[in-house]
């Protein structure tokens, strides 16, 4: 607990772990978990792709959402 997964567009490795180093230190310190709990997963998806993943995960999660399209879903 907890287990973080993330989805995007290819980027290189430098970008790819300083947003997973910045996921893991706001989530260890915000949710108040030890750091060894934390599982984080990057996975690229092509931009081709990524139509899949909306109707896949994001469309069936509507409920679960924080934030769609950059827009926050909560106040």
């Amino acid at each position: 607990m907890p287990y973080i997964a993330i989805k995007a567009y290819p980027k290189d490795e430098a970008i790819k772990k300083e947003v997973v180093d910045k996921v893991f230190d706001a989530f260890a310190e915000l949710w108040g978990c030890p750091r060894e709990a934390i599982s984080i997963s990057l996975e690229e998806v092509d931009p081709a792709d990524w139509e899949q993943v909306v109707r896949n995960e994001i469309e069936p999660k509507q409920d679960k959402l924080m934030v769609r399209d950059g827009k926050k879903l909560y106040e």
